[in-house]
């Protein structure tokens, strides 16, 4: 059987292949603490399973317009709107989850040989979308400057020109939990508009955010027009099996996202949706505690890892951190989840070779439990 060049360009997910080796460590016996899983530990507020019980009894099984409920885009508008940026419910497409408002931006955007700019650490998937849209990358290394990306904004000057077609920035970020400040966000802006480049604005983990401040790029001057934002409700509302996202941009993009849109996934499920304007317009609270919980377990593996005399950038949002590990850091993992079964992300998936990537989504309990079996095995 003859395969695509598209499909043959992207590497399976680095994050699902170490998922399944713990599972077989699990399938033998093994206990296996998980760090490498981006997926809050905490089930899906009360209130919103209710909402999708009460839309299943009311026989929302059925199809829905092909970018959402209008309820929902409204309340994603109006969410929006209270963020600063000026969206109207017509600039929403609802889709299954906000890789897929991601998949369908990168195949509305980029052709054969178009330049993609990624900051790296980058998420693992940005790269396959560019890739399956046949785009070419270039990447801008943030690991130099404690993955921040306002001491970086040089090397990422030197990077876009009029060549780009897409930038991608990821704030908070995974996998180094960085946010990045409102003048980093202003050069991104500057580059932008000097140079004609639409700017992906990908703010998945936009509540878990630990104190600084959250710059959304649509809502600066100039970038209203040349910005798709991308949010969803996954991480915020632990409701990560739920699959249910957004983009939201000007509406010719919307236009042409929702021709890909319409032809692959058709739209979100329809009783997903309603649990998902309940989730926008009740859940402030769990989420908060939710919050909270990170922080404090954030703060507990910092001081863990400090402990045995090993320095992490302290992340600021998201529930990440890169533990700075051997150069060969895939090999590294792979030794860690055997003889420590300790399972953790190499950072090279991420572009940034010589990290790996923990998620603190687990009980302070897992944590230490992971800090002590890495360093009595020698991998602290």
């Amino acid at each position: 059987m003859n395969y695509s060049d598209r499909v043959r360009r992207v590497e399976p997910s680095a994050t699902l292949a170490v998922s399944n080796l713990a599972s077989e460590l699990e399938a033998e016996g093994e206990d296996v603490v998980d760090l490498s899983v981006g997926e809050p530990d905490f089930d899906t507020p009360e209130n919103v399973k209710r909402a999708a019980a009460d839309a299943l009894d009311a026989g929302n099984t059925g199809y829905t317009p092909s970018n959402g409920i209008p309820a929902l885009r409204e309340a994603i508008a109006e969410k929006l709107r209270g963020d600063g940026l000026d969206y109207e419910a017509g600039n929403v497409i609802v889709t299954p989850g906000a890789k897929q408002a991601l998949f369908e931006t990168f195949q509305a955007l980029v052709d054969d040989g178009d330049e993609v700019v990624l900051l790296d650490p980058a998420w693992v998937s940005y790269e396959a979308m560019a890739k399956l849209a046949g785009g070419d990358l270039n990447r801008v290394d943030l690991s130099p400057h404690g993955f921040q990306l306002e001491p970086a904004l040089e090397d990422l000057a030197a990077a876009v020109s009029d060549d780009t077609e897409l930038l991608v920035v990821n704030s908070p970020s995974n996998p180094t939990g960085a946010v990045y400040s409102r003048a980093a966000m202003e050069g991104v802006r500057d580059l932008a508009v000097d140079h004609d480049v639409t700017v992906v604005s990908d703010e998945i983990y936009q509540q878990i955010n630990y104190g600084p401040e959250h710059v959304s790029l649509a809502g600066l001057e100039d970038m209203f027009e040349r910005t798709v934002t991308i949010n969803g409700f996954s991480k915020a509302y632990a409701m990560t099996g739920w699959r249910l996202g957004y983009l939201a941009a000007p509406e010719d993009l919307v236009a042409q996202a929702g021709k890909v849109h319409s032809h692959s996934v058709s739209s979100a499920t329809n009783f997903v949706q309603h649990a998902g304007v309940e989730a926008l317009q009740h859940t402030d609270d769990a989420v908060s505690e939710m919050v909270d919980a990170f922080a404090e377990r954030r703060a507990f593996l910092l001081d863990r890892l400090a402990d045995r005399g090993v320095d992490v950038p302290e992340p600021e949002g998201a529930f990440y951190a890169m533990l700075p590990v051997d150069e060969d850091d895939e090999q590294w993992c792979q030794d860690a989840l055997r003889d420590a079964h300790v399972a953790t992300v190499p950072g090279s998936a991420f572009g940034t070779p010589g990290y790996a990537r923990v998620s603190y989504a687990a009980s302070k309990e897992r944590l230490g439990e992971a800090v002590d079996r890495l360093a009595s095995e020698g991998y602290l």
